[in-house]
């Protein structure tokens, strides 16, 4: 067995990649050390906070507290170090996420948790963490938010999007203080460099899902020669994603140009080819699905379901749903309620899109806040188009070249046209920068937030990666499962060693089994 000193220092990985850059970002270097007082916070879990500065150019100003939360590993005579998990988003609490998530045998198994302290966070401006709060209660957060525009369908209803949108980012800049200034992932990276020197660890283990696969790679070129394992789990083109390629930026919507239309489509048809096979399983599969749903966007492109006052048209239903294949069936359900009568259930509809009712006792500080936090820390990272006739020109070309869910992808980062909250310092590059070891790269082959195309584009701007795929449709590893991905994923954070190029998983089972 190789020692416990060996699987944490870089170098044990790197011996026949060559050196690593030598390049540390110097403004984490500047900042003090966390101490962290870790304590008992229920079913086997220790919570602790860490100060961090708010602003790394000013390191010891005013601080910041991290809320951050532990699992020790279960065998700690063979512990290797701390694994530090994002959990994407952004938005999403780590805290709350780790709480639910960390015994899910497909993501973490026994095994990987006999080695592991399992560490999260709720990065800043998250939740417990300088929250990004832009309302005054969470009933005032409830009535702006959820009862909103939908998916327009002509430039009246585009203007009355843009308008909710700037009123969106006017209330976030009046309301959320300085924290909006301060929210790029570049800080978070620093921050979770701090918090592994805090841990104890010479060297970052890491596993970054969705969004957590952009701060992995930033991480990974602010301090290269300090990566012992990452594993991008669902990742993301991350050029793209930051500064667009060419004039793409200033010009072309986010997810557009990330190809999440594809992505979804793709998705959809995996969708459709798992209903087709499942028989009675599936609500959808009498008759020829692919048939039933042409004839459903033919009759019905244009209507909605209202849910808590926001009308969800049918291609925004599915798009919302293709994430999670244990939604399949509910899914399934709602296409046959809307090809027997024309709509679904308002509350069906609800539970699958995730659309919770107004709160019932007020909350002035409210701990949920992932749209606010979301675009917080995405527009503070990305260029986006800021006029808004390129959305305009976008929706339309959309509409022709991906008819069933492009021009979702044209509106669903539009606050960030109208973003009033500005980190100058932002990450841009590079992104090639020789780490200490290589990144292991997970994505699913029909994947619909981040496409495949997309994870091999951002594979391919790192110095050293390598991409298994898992077989199926929906997002990362967290939602599909399979026993051969955590399989090839816990032996490289093992050993920080890479799988046999070509390495590829199925998964578990079907979404309708």
């Amino acid at each position: 067995m190789v020692s416990v000193a060996g699987l944490l220092s870089p170098s044990s990985a790197s011996a026949d990649i060559g050196a690593p850059d030598s390049f540390v970002d110097p403004l984490a270097e500047a900042a003090d050390t966390p101490s962290l007082s870790w304590a008992a916070c229920d079913d086997g879990f220790l919570c602790a906070t860490a100060g961090v500065p708010m602003d790394y150019n000013l390191p010891h100003g005013e601080q910041i507290d991290l809320a951050v939360i532990k699992l020790p590993a279960t065998d700690p005579s063979r512990r290797i170090g701390a694994l530090f998990i994002n959990f994407g988003g952004p938005g999403n609490s780590g805290v709350d996420r780790l709480r639910l998530r960390a015994r899910w045998p497909w993501l973490f198994s026994d095994e990987l948790r006999q080695r592991f302290d399992l560490v999260s966070w709720d990065q800043r401006g998250v939740a417990r963490s300088a929250a990004v709060r832009c309302f005054p209660d969470d009933a005032d957060q409830w009535r702006y938010l959820v009862p909103s525009p939908g998916l327009p369908a002509d430039s009246a209803a585009e203007d009355q999007l843009f308008a909710w949108a700037q009123g969106f980012a006017d209330r976030c800049r009046e309301r959320a203080g300085s924290i909006l200034d301060h929210t790029s992932s570049a800080n978070s990276a620093r921050d979770l460099d701090l918090l592994r020197r805090a841990v104890g660890d010479p060297a970052l283990t890491y596993h970054g899902i969705s969004y957590g696969t952009q701060l992995g790679a930033i991480y990974a070129n602010l301090f290269p020669g300090r990566v012992r394992a990452m594993v991008f789990d669902g990742s993301i083109d991350f050029v793209g994603n930051i500064s667009g390629h060419g004039s793409d930026g200033t010009t072309v919507p986010l997810n557009t140009r990330q190809g999440v239309p594809v992505g979804t489509a793709s998705a959809f048809d995996e969708f459709l080819r798992d209903c087709s096979a499942a028989g009675r399983r599936c609500a959808f599969a009498d008759g020829d699905p692919r048939t039933k749903w042409a004839a459903l966007t033919d009759r019905l492109r244009n209507s909605t379901v209202e849910v808590y006052g926001h009308p969800w048209t049918l291609a925004e239903i599915v798009a919302s749903t293709l994430a999670v294949p244990d939604s399949y069936r509910e899914l399934a359900e709602a296409l046959q309620q809307f090809y027997d009568t024309g709509t679904a259930a308002p509350e069906l509809v609800a539970d699958i899109v995730g659309t919770n009712p107004p709160p019932v006792d007020v909350e002035q500080l409210y701990l949920g806040n992932r749209e606010e936090a979301y675009n917080a820390i995405q527009c503070a990272d990305s260029i986006v188009p800021t006029d808004p006739d390129y959305y305009r020109r976008a929706s339309t070309a959309a509409a022709k070249s991906s008819p069933g869910f492009g021009r979702i992808s044209v509106f669903d980062t539009i606050p960030c046209a109208f973003w009033q909250g500005h980190d100058t310092d932002r990450y841009t590059g590079p992104w090639n920068r020789r780490t200490s070891a290589p990144i292991l790269v997970l994505n699913t082959r029909n994947d619909p937030a981040t496409p495949l195309d997309g994870a091999y584009a951002g594979a391919a701007e790192l110095s050293q990666a390598r991409v298994v795929v898992t077989e199926g449709a929906g997002h990362t590893s967290m939602y599909v499962a399979s026993t051969c991905t955590e399989r090839v994923k816990r032996d490289y954070l093992f050993t920080a060693t890479l799988p046999p190029a070509g390495t590829s998983c199925g998964r578990d089972r079907s979404p309708f089994d």
